[in-house]
């Protein structure tokens, strides 16, 4: 039996497990995501994720402890494909589950901090309350930096940028489309297209820990206005965020903040919902991005396998 608590930020999925898994064993987190894709392990994150029980654009995460006590939770991000270095849209969604699941003490009116290793590091999810009800929520991610302009991808220039994961930047109108659903198929293709070139470019490798390197995504976007874009992220394989991305927008800051952008942007994604984003800080490392939006719980699940059921762990369509 896995026990499950079920969010969503800005539309995306974000599956926390609870109860159920044997415990994945590391010195830390990111040690505990290698781990994690050893076959006793994964086949937790396959049953979950994959359908009848999720879909081929399912995400979630098991709890796992912290590096160290100076953080309330660790967490290893998944995926249909496997586990992610980073995940804002889960940042978020875990702030409210720690408060509304009461694993760490909350302001009633005011704003409580929690602590979350992450593969990529350690981060903060910012939890406003108001009257004891969580209004919203605003992560502070790990260091986001440039890696590259303007490299070649399969015959289109792409921006590539790091936050917490590396991701590949365009303007949607470079491949003929625009971010909005109609589109969205194209977007896919042509998101796949981009990651497998890009996939033995020095550019997609982290330049301290090897296990952080890989194109996790592709985002593209549309200027809305000076402080306002649309974007749709394709990562991992032809899976797309609902949300604006946390991370990619981490990424995108770091490229705009380079070009000048000092304000607050409006980071919409696909399906309409908004995240606003700023530089907190800047560091010999890069800018440190703030990050706010909001989950939503939407229900509470327990899975089981019957060991009669012909299709096992499940299957994806994609």
């Amino acid at each position: 039996m896995i026990r499950t608590v079920d969010y969503h930020t800005g539309g995306e999925p974000f599956r926390v497990v609870v109860e159920g898994p044997a415990p994945i064993p590391g010195d830390d987190v990111l040690e505990r995501r290698g781990n994690a894709a050893k076959p006793e392990f994964d086949e937790v994150r396959r049953l979950l994720c994959h359908e009848p029980r999720g879909h081929a654009d399912m995400y979630g995460c098991f709890l796992v402890p912290p590096d160290d006590p100076g953080a309330h939770l660790g967490v290893l991000f998944w995926h249909k494909d496997g586990y992610s270095t980073a995940c804002g849209h889960g940042t978020i969604a875990l702030g409210v589950h720690a408060v509304q699941e009461g694993l760490v003490a909350a302001d009633p009116d005011g704003a409580t901090d929690v602590v979350i290793d992450v593969p990529s590091g350690r981060v903060t999810a910012r939890v406003l309350c108001r009257a004891g009800t969580i209004e919203s929520v605003t992560f502070r991610n790990v260091s986001s930096y440039v890696i590259a302009r303007a490299v070649d991808a399969g015959g289109v220039p792409v921006d590539l940028s790091y936050g917490g994961a590396i991701y590949a930047s365009l303007p949607a109108s470079a491949v003929g489309a625009s971010v909005t659903p109609e589109h969205l198929t194209a977007l896919i293709a042509h998101g796949r297209r981009i990651k497998a070139a890009l996939a033995d470019h020095p550019a997609a490798r982290h330049p301290g820990d090897e296990r952080l390197s890989g194109i996790y995504g592709v985002i593209f976007y549309d200027v809305l206005g000076p402080d306002r874009q649309r974007n749709v992220t394709v990562f991992a394989d032809g899976e797309v965020d609902r949300s604006p991305c946390g991370s990619g927008t981490a990424a995108r800051l770091a490229l705009l903040h380079e070009e000048g952008f000092t304000g607050t942007l409006v980071h919409e994604g696909i399906v309409g919902s908004t995240f606003l984003a700023r530089v907190a800080d800047v560091t010999p490392d890069g800018v440190v991005p703030e990050i706010e939006g909001m989950a939503y719980r939407t229900g509470r699940h327990e899975f089981e396998l019957d060991p009669r059921d012909p299709v096992g762990t499940g299957f994806t369509l994609r």
